[in-house]
């Protein structure tokens, strides 16, 4: 299994998949290519769908400046190894082909070839979380002492590099307003959340503070601002509105912050490892239902959970969002992509509640519903995972067809 680093990844948004994954590839190619005089780039599947929307094509173009770049958009055409799918191509002035390179954007910001040869190394002998938890029980240890002891030395430099770009992002959510970009002309909501909150008996303020941090990040990340992936941009405010109302409203500090990150990143890593953190692979409960089980693990740890109670934890966040369907209206990330966060940050918080309630036993395991939600995603059909030809994204979209 790899890295938690590939789990948490600092970029721009919207997208991990269709803005950070095709721009890391851009950059890849663009640094073989330095005798071309121009590029052609074809997208695929899922990528051709929505890649106007999540802004894909600025990505591209952006890493190759000051070159100009043809696109070419084949949202028909899903090639075998993965849905979204690019072609890169590097042209001499006379039009000849210097080098072309297929290439996959797999979620989270990651990208791989059909050699697999960009496949990060694996740092952990583990690979589940029913290999983990007797690791883990039998040594009196806990989930982040794991993480640590298999991580490189850098690992907490690394997480609080992490931590405060995500507060950052939140405190600058806050502070903006406006009409995020795209056709939708969709208004901020975060920071008029966060001051109705303010007026509300504390029982009910909490709940509303978490639902405007996770609109802060999430409206960040869709106005193109720099978020974490958690594990994706799409999901990007669910953990980071738990931690900070943690850190805001318990007075937890940033020591334990950063210990729950760690155990949020092993329970994302198996998620990725095992079935899939791409809303084009297996919809949206790749993406939230991925987040709110990451969070919800995090929370329950800091509360002081069991390693039992951690793992039911995030086994109730995951589960409750299976069948989760990816259908961006216009193509964005942000209907139903933005309140979505909100309201998963809350069932992570409850699933920790519920754990804490109990002694941590339970019948279906985190292992159990990883391997449900791969094979949902699977059986689930094209036009609700990403594609913007299904669900939300037909019945929603305005009656003046502006997408």
């Amino acid at each position: 299994m790899e890295s938690i680093k590939s789990i948490f990844r600092i970029g721009h948004g919207p997208s991990s998949s269709h803005t950070m994954g095709p721009k890391l590839a851009a950059e890849q190619f663009k640094s073989e290519t330095p005798t071309a005089a121009f590029y052609r780039v074809s997208l695929y599947g899922s990528l051709a769908a929505t890649g106007k929307g999540h802004f894909t094509d600025k990505a591209i173009t952006d890493a190759l400046l000051p070159l100009s770049v043809q696109f070419q958009w084949f949202p028909e055409i899903v090639l075998p190894f993965h849905t979204n799918g690019m072609k890169f191509e590097a042209l001499d002035a006379n039009a000849e082909l210097i080098k072309d390179w297929i290439v996959y954007s797999v979620g989270g910001g990651k990208i791989s070839d059909e050699n697999s040869h960009l496949v990060e190394r694996h740092v952990y002998e583990h690979h589940t979380m029913s290999e983990i938890l007797p690791w883990v029980e039998n040594r009196g240890k806990t989930y982040w002492e794991y993480v640590q002891d298999h991580e490189e030395s850098d690992l907490w430099d690394y997480l609080n590099e992490v931590w405060k770009t995500m507060q950052q992002s939140i405190q600058e959510g806050l502070d903006n307003d406006g009409v995020l970009p795209g056709e939708l002309n969709l208004r901020r909501k975060a920071a008029s959340y966060w001051v109705k909150a303010k007026s509300y008996k504390v029982s009910l303020q909490n709940r509303c503070l978490i639902m405007a941090y996770a609109l802060a990040v999430s409206e960040q990340n869709a106005s193109g601002g720099k978020v974490v992936t958690a594990p994706t941009c799409g999901s990007a405010g669910v953990l980071p509105a738990i931690m900070f109302h943690l850190k805001t409203n318990h007075q937890f500090s940033d020591k334990n912050i950063l210990q729950a990150l760690a155990t949020a990143g092993l329970f994302g890593g198996v998620i990725k490892n095992n079935a899939s953190i791409s809303g084009a692979e297996v919809g949206c409960q790749g993406e939230i239902g991925s987040a709110c089980a990451m969070a919800a693990a995090a929370a329950n740890q800091v509360f002081g959970g069991s390693p039992q109670q951690i793992e039911y934890a995030a086994e109730m966040g995951l589960e409750h969002h299976l069948g989760l369907t990816c259908d961006p209206v216009c193509g964005l990330v942000q209907i139903p992509c933005i309140e979505r966060n909100s309201f998963a940050a809350l069932r992570a918080l409850d699933a920790n509640l519920a754990s804490m309630l109990s002694d941590g036993k339970h019948i279906i395991s985190f292992d159990k519903v990883v391997e449900t939600m791969r094979i949902t995603g699977h059986d689930l059909p094209s036009l609700y995972k990403e594609t913007a030809e299904g669900g939300l994204a037909i019945v929603g979209r305005p009656k003046m067809d502006i997408c």
